[in-house]
């Protein structure tokens, strides 16, 4: 498993670059499950939650939530902003391919193309029965990815994402290096920079780390030999009425999983 060490270190800046209201995208996500189960949701696992947006929006909403991270740093601060809200989350480092649950959860999450990080095959089937085995009955697991139209094996593309908090200014620049995805293993190596302002010194944080990019039909394969989730659906946006297409209007490439009954 590949990540970006320098960036996720620095939670903080992470945090003031990358923060944004996601009640709409928890909105979307509580759809989700009642469109595909018939029933509302109780509980939920944000998996590579980073500083734990979705699993507080959801703890907000009266859900159990729980979020898994790699990186203590987000762990932390995911930690403090829920004691900030009196809020309880259960928050905790973890490897997204090995972890169990004190209980399983009807609803676990992979946003922001957090799942890129997985490399290879076998991570990825290790990592879809974890989940599984963490799963209520016929629950339910969602990966949000970004849709090919702008990341692809033709273009990368390029991101910045940025934000200021008191003296503190920061902006993220994604894939400087304008990487390449290996044509037969799907990974490309990564270059980012964090540009930091703070109280009038400027610095610059330089990452690096492989990525996968994952398409519908290798999702739909790997969900096949994991032997306990299954592929249910695909949307195109933080809206349950929008297909996966290339229209303007699909922005997203969202999966949705169910557990099978082979599930354990």
């Amino acid at each position: 498993m590949a990540e970006h060490v320098n960036l996720y270190q620095h939670a903080v800046y992470y945090d003031i670059a990358l923060s944004r209201d996601v009640s709409g995208e928890v909105d979307f996500l509580a759809d989700v499950y009642r469109h595909y189960t018939g029933s509302e949701v109780r509980s939920v696992l944000d998996i590579a939650c980073g500083p734990g947006y979705h699993a507080l929006e959801f703890a907000r909403r009266g859900v159990d939530a729980a979020g898994l991270d790699l990186r203590a740093e987000m762990v932390e601060l995911a930690d403090a902003k829920a004691a900030e809200e009196g809020l309880s989350v259960d928050y905790f480092v973890g490897d997204m391919r090995a972890f169990e649950l004190a209980e399983p959860v009807d609803l676990a999450i992979c946003m922001f193309d957090s799942i890129d990080a997985l490399l290879t095959n076998d991570d990825l089937i290790d990592h879809l029965r974890c989940v599984a085995a963490n799963l209520t009955p016929g629950g339910i697991y969602v990966i949000d990815l970004t849709h090919l139209r702008d990341c692809s094996f033709a273009s990368y593309g390029s991101f910045r994402y940025g934000g200021s908090r008191g003296p503190v200014s920061v902006e993220i620049v994604w894939a400087t290096n304008d990487p390449t995805f290996d044509t037969l293993t799907g990974v490309a190596e990564v270059e980012l920079e964090i540009h930091v302002e703070e109280n009038g010194t400027r610095q610059v944080i330089k990452d690096s780390a492989r990525e996968r990019l994952l398409t519908p039909q290798e999702i739909l394969l790997l969900a096949r030999l994991s032997g306990a989730l299954e592929v249910v659906g695909w949307h195109g946006a933080y809206d349950i009425d929008q297909p996966l297409d290339n229209s303007p209007a699909s922005t997203r490439l969202i999966c949705i999983l169910q557990k099978t009954g082979q599930g354990q």
